[in-house]
C-alpha cells in the first residue's frame, strides 16, 4: 500500500471517526477561543505599552498595558486546562475502538486460515501499536488546536497592529511550510515501509524460534539467519532513508521559524519610514517569537514525527484483509512444521537422510577422548576428561543426577555442542557439523519435549524419514511402539493432528515411533520417555533397542538401566562404565541411585 493511499484510508476513517464527536470538538473550540484572545493580547498589548505609555512618557499607562497582557496569560492557562479535560472525550475513544478492531481482525486471521501459527503482529497492534496511535492523536490534536487558535489571534493582532505586518511575515511562513509539508507523504511511506519489515522481523523470529530445534539439527542455520539478514539490512536501509528526510524537514522547520523574523528585522527601516510606529514593530516580533513561531514549530514537529507514525500506524488498522502467511522455506519448497517449544538449555532435534553403506570394518558408533565442555571460559566443567567408546548395535544408559551432564553429554554427541577440550566421533568423524554439509545423516536425537507439529499422523510418524514411507512399515512401527490405540483414537494414519489436544505421554510416543522410522544407524534419547509408564517405556526401548543400529538412554528408571547392554555413570566430572550387575560394587553413586529407584518403584 502506498503512502498517498494509506493517508486516503487514514483520512476517510478519520472523517467517520470525529464526524461523530462534534459535541467534544465543540468544546474544544470554546475553550480554545480563549487560547486566541491570550495570543491577541500578548502582542497588541506590548504594542500599546511602547506607543501610549513608556516611549510617550507615560509609565504608568505602560504597565497597565503590560498587566493587560499577563491577564491574557491568565486566560491561556484556564483555557489550557479545559481543553485536557476535554481531550479524553477523544482520545479513550479512539483507543478502545482500535482495541476491538485489533481483536476482529486477529480473529479473522484465525479463522481465515486455522492451521497457521500464532499472528504475532497481533500482539503488536494490540499493545504497542495502539498505545502509539492513543499518544500520537492526542499530542496531535492539542498541538494542532494550540496552532490554529494561536496563529487566529496572532494574525488579527498583526493586523490591528498595522495590515503591512501581515503581507511581510505571512509569504516566509508560507514558504517554509509549504516546503515542509512536500517531506510529509515521503516520510510517511519510508515509516510505512519500516514498519512492515519491522513486523516481518517479529514474525520471522518467532518461527525461527519455534523451529530453532529442527533449524539446528539440520544445519540449516546459515540459511535460516540469512533470511533474517536480508530483513534486518532492509530496517538499515530504510532508517537511512528515513534520517535524509529528517534532515530536509529540519531545515524546512528552519526556514519556517526564522525567516519571518529575519525578513521583519530588514525590513524595520522601511517600516518606519513609512509611518508604522515602533510599538506595532515590537509588538509583531512577539507575536512572532512568543506565540506564531513557537507553535508553527510544534506543528510542524508533531506533524512530522507523531503525524506520520499516526497515519502508518492507523492504516494497519484499516486493513481488515487476512493477512497470508508467510513460508518459511522458498518458493517451491515444502515449509518445514513448527516444533513445540522446548525446555532446558540444549534445544536438540535431528532430520535424517539416508545412511551411507557401512564400510567392510565398522568405526564404532560413538567415541569421546579426554572430553572437557564447560558452559563458559571460568565456568567450572560439566565433563571433564571423559574416555568412551560404544559400539555398533549397542544399548548405553546413562544416568546420574539431575544437572550433572546427561543432556550436555547427549548434546556433545549430537554435534549441537562443541567440545572445549577432546575429540567427539560419531561414525567415525567430527560429531560437530555433518559430513559434506546439509541434514546429518548419522543420527537422530529425541528430547524430553517431543517434538509434534500440526499436520496429519502420518506426517508426523514419518518427518524423520527422507522419503515416502510405505503403508505397511508405518503401521508395523505403531505396533512394535504399542502406539496402536493412540492412532486409533486420533482418527487413523491420515487424520489431521492437534498436538494442543495431545498429553505429553502421547506426543512422546509418536516422537519415539517417528525414531523408530528413521533410518539414522544412532539413536540418543535423552528422558524421550519420562512421560511414559513403566510398561510402554519398557517396551518403546525394547522395540527400539531391537532396531538395527545403537541406542543411547539417558535413563531415569532402574528398568531402563538394567535394560542397556551397559551403563554410564557420571558423578560430577568423574564416570564410571559398566553393566548394571557389576556397577553397584564399582560406583557408590550408581549403588545409591538403585536404591532410590527401587523404593520409588
Amino acid at each position: 500500500m502506498s503512502g498517498d493511499g494509506a493517508l486516503r484510508r487514514v483520512s476517510r476513517e478519520g472523517r467517520r471517526f470525529l464526524g461523530g464527536r462534534s459535541r467534544p470538538l465543540r468544546r474544544l473550540a470554546l475553550w480554545s477561543l480563549l487560547e486566541s484572545a491570550h495570543t491577541f493580547l500578548g502582542g497588541y498589548a506590548v504594542a500599546r505599552a511602547l506607543d501610549d505609555g513608556f516611549l510617550a512618557g507615560r509609565t504608568a499607562t505602560g504597565i497597565g498595558w503590560l498587566a493587560v497582557a499577563g491577564a491574557g496569560a491568565l486566560l491561556g492557562a484556564l483555557a489550557l486546562r479545559g481543553v485536557f479535560s476535554g481531550l479524553a472525550d477523544l482520545v479513550e475513544p479512539l483507543r478502545d475502538g482500535l482495541v476491538r478492531r485489533s481483536v476482529r481482525q486477529a480473529i479473522g486471521r484465525a479463522v481465515a486460515d486455522p492451521g497457521r501459527a500464532g499472528d504475532s503482529g497481533a500482539v503488536s497492534r494490540l499493545t504497542q501499536q495502539t498505545e502509539m496511535a492513543r499518544d500520537s492523536f492526542a499530542g496531535l490534536v492539542l498541538i494542532a488546536r494550540s496552532f490554529v487558535f494561536t496563529a487566529l489571534g496572532a494574525l488579527l493582532g498583526l493586523a490591528a497592529l498595522d495590515p503591512v505586518l501581515v503581507v511581510l511575515v505571512v509569504p516566509a511562513l508560507l514558504l517554509g511550510t509549504v516546503a515542509f509539508l512536500a517531506t510529509l507523504r515521503p516520510m510517511a511511506r519510508v515509516q510505512r515501509a519500516a514498519l512492515d519489515t519491522d513486523e516481518a522481523l517479529a514474525a520471522r523470529t518467532g518461527e525461527l524460534a519455534a523451529g530453532l530445534r529442527d533449524v539446528v539439527a539440520c544445519g540449516g542455520g546459515a540459511s535460516a539467519g540469512g533470511r533474517v539478514d536480508v530483513l534486518i539490512a532492509e530496517q538499515e536501509r530504510l532508517t537511512g532513508r528515513l534520517a535524509r528526510w529528517t534532515a530536509l524537514r529540519t531545515l524546512a522547520l528552519g526556514v519556517a521559524g526564522r525567516l519571518p523574523v529575519v525578513v521583519l528585522l530588514a525590513a524595520t527601516p522601511w517600516l518606519l519610514g513609512r509611518g508604522v510606529s515602533t510599538g506595532a514593530v515590537a509588538g509583531a516580533l512577539t507575536y512572532l517569537v512568543q506565540s506564531l513561531l513557537p507553535a508553527l514549530d510544534a506543528l510542524m514537529t508533531a506533524v512530522g514525527a507523531a503525524g506520520t507514525r499516526l497515519v502508518v500506524v492507523l492504516d494497519r488498522f484499516c486493513d481488515t484483509q487476512p493477512a497470508k502467511p508467510a513460508p518459511l522455506s522458498a518458493p517451491g519448497t515444502k515449509p518445514e512444521p513448527a516444533p513445540e517449544p522446548e525446555r532446558g538449555p540444549v534445544p536438540v532435534a535431528a532430520r535424517t537422510a539416508p545412511v551411507p553403506a557401512q564400510p567392510a570394518r565398522p568405526a564404532p558408533a560413538v567415541e569421546l577422548h579426554g572430553v572437557r565442555f564447560a558452559y563458559g571460559p571460568r565456568a567450572h566443567p560439566v565433563i571433564d576428561g571423559l574416555d568412551l567408546v560404544v559400539g555398533p548395535g549397542e544399548h548405553l544408559a546413562v544416568v546420574g543426577p539431575s544437572g550433572i551432564g546427561k543432556s550436555t553429554l547427549t548434546a556433545l554427541i549430537a554435534g549441537l555442542l562443541p567440545p572445549g577440550r577432546g575429540t567427539v566421533r560419531v561414525a567415525g568423524a567430527p560429531a560437530v557439523g555433518a559430513p559434506g554439509g546439509g541434514p546429518d545423516v548419522r543420527r537422530t536425537l529425541l528430547p524430553q519435549q517431543a517434538y509434534v507439529f500440526t499436520g496429519t499422523v502420518r506426517e508426523n510418524l514419518t518427518h524423520l524419514s527422507p522419503g515416502p514411507v510405505a503403508g505397511g512399515e508405518v503401521r508395523r512401527a505403531v505396533a512394535a511402539l504399542g502406539a496402536d490405540a493412540l492412532v486409533a483414537r486420533l482418527g487413523g494414519l491420515d487424520a489431521p493432528l492437534d498436538p494442543g489436544r495431545l498429553s505429553p505421554g502421547e506426543r512422546q510416543q509418536l516422537a519415539l515411533t517417528a525414531a523408530y522410522l528413521s533410518p539414522a544407524p544412532l539413536l540418543l534419547l535423552d528422558e524421550a520417555t519420562c512421560h511414559l509408564d513403566p510398561r510402554a517405556e519398557e517396551r518403546a526401548e525394547r522395540a527400539l533397542a531391537e532396531r538395527p543400529g545403537t541406542l543411547v538412554v539417558v535413563a531415569h528408571r532402574i528398568s531402563s538401566a538394567a535394560r542397556a547392554d551397559r551403563v554410564l555413570v557420571l558423578d560430577g566430572t568423574r564416570a564410571v562404565c559398566g553393566t548394571h550387575a557389576e556397577l553397584p560394587a564399582r560406583s557408590p553413586l550408581y549403588r545409591d541411585l538403585v536404591g532410590v529407584w527401587n523404593a520409588q518403584e
